[in-house]
């Protein structure tokens, strides 16, 4: 099909705005998202005899397995308990909403998917001239975190941090003015990570050095003994220096005393309630092994279990502090499969091009692995899959740069035939 330069500005614009206001404007990326939703249906019903605009369907299945299984499982828990929870169903849709703006967005010019990089980089440039403008006296500290008024400090942080770091791995992208774009990710990177920095977010952190060494496979740090000499001096030196500043070492400093203070039966501190959540959550597994306990259920089981004197009566919570561990209590093993299924859908298509020829080809694979394994990560110690501003995010990015892989792709097969 024919991709007008009109509709590819307007699928650019949006692909630009949307990271680049998820933090600063409440609901910003989400009218992106059904903006592109409805160029998308409409481009589908348009062309919906044209042979090959709906093919995406069949050759990335695992792609759309993986974007529907989360809302399937909570639809057949809901008809199986006989419940009916419509906003269990908010967050998850937005992954299948996602595919026909995936169906769409591969039929257009690869060039216009460059939008979205700066998108992240305007973005983390913008975060971090926040933090910057609304330090408060004496900084930020644990009493006082870096976040909006929409969302808390931890997925303001994750956020941030996905999006410094998709700065630098769309660099590939940008072909004219390199030297100008690489400063300008470059600084995006330092001021993304300043703001997950101020954010005191240390569960993010843990993405850190799985980024640094992505980033080497991607741009051939590891290629020989000069580079990998450099490359890990550099990581080295700059990791000795963030330990050595306060904050980090604060946070560290309060993770250690919480093990510590939880080994000695005390629960009660940040990391000790996680620890509770999580047990609480494996017991709630055990009682409801195939379906769990139901999607949106989960603080009601574990006040029940307070009662019951297996866990403490004042840390029930309406999330785990983990997608698995989530997952685990409210749809069991049906849900854990589908959360799989979601995390080899989002990742499996990126990793096999991770090692294209095509360097735009390969800078979409690394940006969407990413973002693949970001969530994965970041789900380790919060509930990523729940915020509908994080899940929507997550949605678009995953579409557009399977899209863009797609989208080279065709353009390659074109010029050799």
């Amino acid at each position: 099909m024919r991709f007008s330069p009109v509709a590819a500005w307007s699928a650019a614009v949006l692909l630009f705005l949307a990271p680049a206001v998820n933090l600063v404007w409440q609901g910003g990326t989400g009218y992106c998202f059904f903006a592109l939703l409805a160029m998308a249906l409409y481009m589908g019903l348009r062309n919906r005899h044209v042979p090959g605009y709906f093919s995406g369907l069949r050759d990335y299945p695992w792609y759309v397995a993986g974007m529907c299984s989360l809302l399937l499982a909570v639809v057949v828990q809901q008809l199986v308990y006989g419940l009916w929870m419509p906003r269990q169903f908010d967050a998850y849709s937005r992954f299948a909403l996602a595919i026909p703006i995936f169906l769409m967005l591969r039929q257009m010019p690869a060039r216009y998917f460059r939008a979205l990089g700066w998108g992240c980089a305007v973005g983390a440039l913008i975060l971090g001239a926040l933090a910057l403008a609304i330090r408060p006296a004496g900084g930020w500290t644990d009493a006082d975190r870096l976040n909006n008024a929409y969302t808390n400090a931890i997925p303001y942080g994750d956020t941030a941090l996905l999006l410094a770091f998709l700065s630098v791995f769309t660099i590939g992208w940008d072909v004219k003015h390199r030297k100008l774009a690489m400063c300008l990710k470059l600084a995006a990177l330092v001021a993304g990570g300043f703001s997950s920095y101020s954010s005191g977010t240390r569960g993010g952190w843990v993405a850190i050095p799985v980024f640094l060494v992505m980033l080497g496979f991607q741009h051939g740090w590891f290629a020989n003994l000069k580079r990998l000499a450099i490359s890990t001096a550099i990581v080295v030196l700059s990791t000795a220096a963030l330990l050595s500043t306060s904050r980090i070492e604060q946070r560290v400093h309060d993770f250690t005393t919480d093990v510590r203070q939880f080994s000695r039966g005390d629960p009660n501190t940040s990391t000790g309630i996680r620890f509770e959540l999580w047990r609480a959550s494996t017991l709630l597994y055990r009682q409801h092994p195939i379906y769990g306990v139901g999607k949106g259920r989960l603080e009601s089981s574990m006040v029940q279990l307070g009662k019951q004197g297996l866990m403490p009566a004042w840390a029930p919570n309406e999330r785990a502090h983990s997608d698995f561990f989530s997952t685990l209590a409210e749809s069991g093993s049906v849900g854990v499969v589908c959360l799989f299924i979601f995390y080899v859908g989002s990742t499996a298509y990126f990793w096999r091009r991770r090692r294209s020829t095509d360097a735009f080809i390969r800078t979409a694979a690394w940006s969407g692995l990413a973002v693949s394994f970001s969530t994965i990560i970041f789900g380790l110690t919060i509930d990523v899959l729940v915020p509908i501003m994080v899940t929507v995010l997550v949605a678009l990015l995953t579409a557009a740069f399977l899209a863009a892989i797609d989208a080279r792709q065709r353009e390659i097969d074109a010029q050799q035939s």
